[in-house]
């Protein structure tokens, strides 16, 4: 028998356009770690990035683009 939960951790990864002041205009993938209850999301816990040499970085360094 399958248990149901009522609290889950998912993690999603989309692409976004960044700007940071190195590099400029860039697109990364985002990747968001959500809280879900009954499935709909409630906050987001953390979010990162990873960069063009494959290191992970939080994205309170870069900023979005208008």
């Amino acid at each position: 028998m399958e248990k149901m939960l009522f609290v889950k951790v998912k993690r999603t990864t989309r692409l976004e356009k960044r700007y940071s002041k190195k590099m400029g205009s860039i697109s990364v993938k985002v990747t968001y770690i959500r809280k879900h209850i009954f499935g709909i999301p409630l906050r987001t816990i953390h979010k990162y990035r990873q960069t063009y040499y494959g290191n992970v970085k939080d994205c309170a360094d870069c900023v979005l683009t208008a």
